[in-house]
């Protein structure tokens, strides 16, 4: 059974989300980044944690980061890299943590490079497009998530 469900999983994570449609969209401006950025902030000040932003374009390259004071150093790089792994592959990054979390085969997720197996990275979509992507670090994965999330959801 667990085999079966790797399999699935495995399928789900590497078919085109949009069968065979361009996914990406015009790519994030730094004035909507910033605005992403200041809408994850706000969650995670509304829940009294520090956190580390990073926004990207598709391609995953750095469009805006913001870090809130007192944000351990070590989330400035995860950050990043949550989110450039979300937009390069098209996917949260919790996909590869619940892969990881299955065990056996699914550890060979660890062997791709840039995949970050931590919630806290989603990929920005507007109108059906990708056109960034978010990460956040400084809590746990699923405060991580929370914080993310509440950036993504700033510009639909």
């Amino acid at each position: 059974m667990l085999k079966r469900s790797f399999l699935f999983a495995l399928i789900l994570l590497f078919s085109l989300p949009l069968f065979g449609q361009e996914p990406y969209g015009t790519p994030v401006n730094v004035d909507t980044a910033k605005k992403i950025a200041a809408a994850a902030i706000a969650e995670a000040r509304k829940n009294n944690l520090f956190m580390a932003i990073a926004i990207v374009d598709p391609s995953g390259l750095l469009v805006y980061f913001e870090k809130m004071d007192n944000t351990q150093n070590g989330s400035v790089n995860v950050a990043v890299d949550k989110a450039r792994s979300a937009a390069l592959f098209r996917r949260p990054t919790k996909a590869f943590q619940d892969i990881v979390a299955a065990g056996g085969e699914g550890l060979r997720i660890l062997e791709l490079q840039g995949a970050i197996p931590i919630d806290g990275g989603l990929p920005i979509i507007v109108a059906g497009k990708i056109v960034g992507a978010v990460g956040a670090s400084g809590g746990t994965s699923t405060q991580d998530g929370q914080v993310a999330k509440a950036g993504a959801d700033s510009v639909k």
